[in-house]
């Protein structure tokens, strides 16, 4: 590994206001899970009910996620990143006004999950596309590492306040603080002014087979999504959905669930600390060998329910996921052509989330019928091997460190 100098990237004013943005908007994001995850407890704690409100949130996601990447390209990212920002803020302070005032049930959670699935979707595969335009290609890793720091120090905290608002004063004033983050995130983007990178000359049904044409010449890239919306199905199903169920079960409970969150986190931001003084040669080999380790917790909730093993466990996926995410984005923005950026994003978020509503929904019946022990550790296993398999592919194996590939040609 090259080393880098981190830092770099805050002498650019329009990233400056980007990096505080997302800085503010993680802020509340470090504590949404786990208020998320008891508001619904408290309202329903059968096996499927968080499955149910996770799934209505990734569905519409998923469904719109397509038309959000077209839009970023053509309209300007920044703009459809702050008008995504503030929708959300809205649906989620209505989320928590129900959990507060105890008027929340679950087919209310259900829909406003739902509404907050298609407001987001579009801002996913813009935000991941501003990156690009905000630095100097050589910088960046830098610039990613710097925003997985924040990301990764915010969530060391933010599940253990968040718990220890659950067990305090209820769930939905942490639910209120992400509402608020995302409404300011929206505003603290308002120095940001970018110009479109599409072709507005085209259709936008033109602009998505064009996307697709890319993709699927792509070989690496369709390959790693697809591994990728296995893997996403099996945490959100096991590790999202019925590790708290897990937790609140066994000798775990609300804290220890809050403690594993953000031991995760801390392996994170130790990665990224790692990460931010030496360069990836081999993006997507350290990719997928960091994410096999985010097998590791379900496995550990599965076989050794106690809140020790679980915080180890979570600490190491923390460390994994960290090495995954800056690879995968390093991978993405250095081969993807700027103008297909979003678009290619948004297809990366389509294959990797369309497979996650069946993980939510079939998690908690599977755990009813064959017990909530033993869905966990099959999960967490073929998990891990489905992440190395995806390493014996050449052209996921092979891939390093290299300009940005020009529209026309594959960077398999």
């Amino acid at each position: 590994m090259t080393s880098i100098s981190a830092m770099s990237p805050l002498r650019a004013r329009p990233f400056r206001w980007y990096f505080l943005s997302r800085s503010v908007n993680l802020a509340g994001n470090a504590m949404s899970p786990v208020a998320l995850a008891f508001a619904v407890l408290a309202v329903d704690d059968g096996t499927a009910s968080l499955g149910l409100v996770l799934a209505a949130y990734t569905i519409p996601l998923v469904v719109f996620l397509l038309l959000g990447g077209v839009l970023a390209d053509r309209w300007g990212r920044q703009r459809v990143v702050q008008a995504s920002n503030l929708l959300a803020g809205l649906v989620r302070a209505a989320l928590a006004v129900l959990v507060l005032s105890g008027h929340a049930e679950l087919w209310s959670l259900i829909t406003l999950a739902a509404i907050n699935g298609v407001v987001v979707a579009p801002g996913i595969p813009a935000m991941n596309g501003l990156v690009p335009q905000l630095v100097p290609r050589t910088q960046l890793q830098e610039a990613n590492a710097l925003l997985s720091l924040t990301r990764a120090a915010l969530m060391v905290i933010g599940p253990g306040v968040a718990a220890a608002f659950v067990v305090g004063v209820g769930a939905g004033w942490a639910l209120l603080i992400d509402a608020v983050t995302w409404l300011l995130a929206a505003a603290l983007l308002l120095p940001v002014s970018l110009p479109a990178t599409g072709t507005n000359g085209t259709s936008m049904v033109d602009e998505l087979q064009e996307g697709w044409r890319y993709f699927r010449a792509t070989t690496w890239l369709w390959l790693v999504v697809g591994a990728c919306g296995l893997l996403n199905a099996l945490a959100e199903g096991g590790l999202t959905s019925l590790g708290p169920v897990r937790a609140a079960a066994t000798s775990i409970g609300v804290h220890g669930w809050g403690l594993a969150m953000s031991a995760q986190a801390l392996g994170a931001l130790v990665a990224t600390l790692a990460l931010m003084r030496w360069r990836l040669e081999r993006p997507l080999v350290s990719a997928l060998l960091g994410v096999a380790l985010f097998g590791l917790p379900m496995i550990t909730l599965g076989v050794w329910p106690s809140t020790v093993p679980l915080v180890v466990s979570g600490l190491v996926s923390g460390v994994g996921v960290q090495i995954f995410s800056l690879g995968w984005h390093l991978a993405i923005q250095e081969h993807v052509p700027d103008h297909m950026l979003s678009r290619a994003y948004s297809y990366d978020q389509l294959g990797s989330m369309a497979t996650v509503p069946i993980g939510q929904l079939a998690m908690g019946p599977l755990a009813g019928a064959l017990g909530i022990a033993h869905v966990l550790t099959a999960a967490g296993v073929v998990y891990v091997g489905i992440a190395l398999l995806t390493l014996t592919a050449g052209p996921v194996r092979e891939l390093g460190r290299q300009a940005p590939a020009p529209a026309s040609s594959s960077a398999a």
